[in-house]
This record gives C-alpha cells, structure tokens and sequence, in this order.
C-alpha cells in the first residue's frame, strides 16, 4: 500500500509534505518509540483541538490490537473535554528528541480501581531534534526571571529563576515550597526578564516537569517550557539577546 511505502517527503495524497524529513517512516521503528515511552514512563501530554491539555502516561502498546492504553486520572477537569474531541496531539520527550504525533477514537474505559484513555495506534509519528537551536545557559543566580500567576492560584504571583532560554522555549526552576505545576498547562501570560535592559512578555505550555539536582538549585523541579503565540516583537527581543550572549560566550572561550 502506498501508506506503508510512501517516501518521506510525500503526504498521503502523494503532495510534497513539509515536515516529511521528520517523519518516522519505518513501523517497527514507530513502535520501538512507543515501547521507550512506555517503559520509560516519560509523560504524554496530550491536547484537544479547541485548547485543552492533560499529562498522562503510556501503560500499553497493543499492536495486535492496534490500539494504545493511557492511564488518566478521572477527575482531571480537562479529561471530558479530550473525550468529546475524539481527537488529540500527543507530544513527548525521549531526551533531545521532541516526539508529536496525532490520536483518533479517544475512549475512556473505566475499572474497578483506574481508567484508561484508549485509542488506534498513530499512523504517522514526527519527531524533532528539541536542541537544534542555541541555548542560553545563565550562570548568574540573579540571572533572567520569568514572572506569572500560579494557574491553579491566581492569587499567587510567581517569579520564578530561568535555567536556560531558546528561541523556542525555556526552562524555570520551582523551588520545592510552590505549589506544583502541571505538565501540559498553558500559562496565556508570562513576563520574562532576561537583564535589566532585555524584557517581553509570551504565552508558554509547560511540556515536562523533571526532578532537580545540586547543579539547578538543589530541591525542587526542573519545569520545561514552549513559547505559545511570541510575537514578532518579542521574538526578536528574544533573539537578539541569544546572539549576545552567544558571541560573548565565544569571546570568553577565545580568552
């Protein structure tokens, strides 16, 4: 069948298809990811058409079956709103690599003591280097902060440190006396301020929580984030600070 033997630059109506070099084209290869997901635990977030996101994990890969099993907590707000959609963007990080792929027929299946989210196994996965572009690295613990209200807390104002920044995305430190954050929430208003004289405001989806170490700030978690909606203003405030810092990095090597 031309679904299984398609080149990699072609869609499924034969056009030219843009993201087809980041296409897992091989079967066994599709499935290999989703057997590292699985065993790895790593989280899913998985989002609806009209917004909504959940973190969730893989427990099963049925190929005979052609189906994923997704465990979910059932009181998780966003769960109805996955369900109605029948449909949802499912993105996880197997370390460098962004995996994002798309889910049909979206059923909840309820047990005794857990519920599951099953659907068809993805036809098509995509997967993306997430490093390919340069990454700040601040080294000074009074370096860029990322200000915003908790999203389960309104009232609480946050300022939280930046671990690192790229043009598309960063990284906060949550220190262990904050309430947590969760993965898959979309944050609509962020103000960061990378110095003094270098600020912008964006929207960010926070895409994994991870535990902390020594070299991040000791307890507490690592919260890895995207840009949502940057403007063009603000991607160039954003970009001409990367440059910065990057040829100052370099003069520093130099010396």
């Amino acid at each position: 069948m031309f679904q299984d033997t398609r080149p990699a630059d072609l869609d499924s109506s034969g056009d030219h298809d843009p993201w087809g070099p980041f296409r897992v084209a091989s079967p066994t290869e599709r499935l290999s990811l989703l057997r590292a997901v699985r065993d790895g635990q790593v989280p899913v977030v998985l989002s609806a058409p009209e917004g909504s996101a959940l973190s969730v994990a893989l427990w099963a890969v049925d190929e005979a079956q052609n189906r994923l099993n997704f465990s979910v907590d059932e009181r998780a707000p966003q769960l109805a709103a996955l369900v109605n959609a029948d449909e949802a963007v499912a993105v996880a990080y197997l370390d460098s690599v962004k995996l994002q792929f798309d889910l049909q027929g979206l059923t909840l299946v309820r047990g005794l003591q857990s519920c599951a989210l099953q659907c068809t196994l993805p036809r098509d996965i995509y997967r993306f280097q997430r490093r390919s572009a340069y990454r700040v690295r601040p080294r000074e613990r009074q370096g860029p902060v990322a200000t915003f209200r908790h999203p389960a807390l309104p009232e609480m104002p946050l300022a939280l440190r930046v671990l690192d920044v790229s043009i598309g995305g960063c990284a906060l430190w949550l220190p262990p006396d904050v309430p947590p954050l969760q993965a898959g929430t979309l944050i609509s208003r962020v103000h960061v301020e990378l110095d003094p004289d270098t600020e912008f405001e964006s929207a960010v989806r926070l895409q994994h929580v991870s535990g902390g170490n020594a070299a991040s700030g000791g307890q507490g978690v690592r919260i890895g984030c995207e840009w949502q909606h940057l403007s063009g203003p603000a991607e160039r405030v954003l970009q001409r600070w990367i440059d910065r810092s990057q040829r100052r990095r370099h003069l520093l090597t130099l010396g």
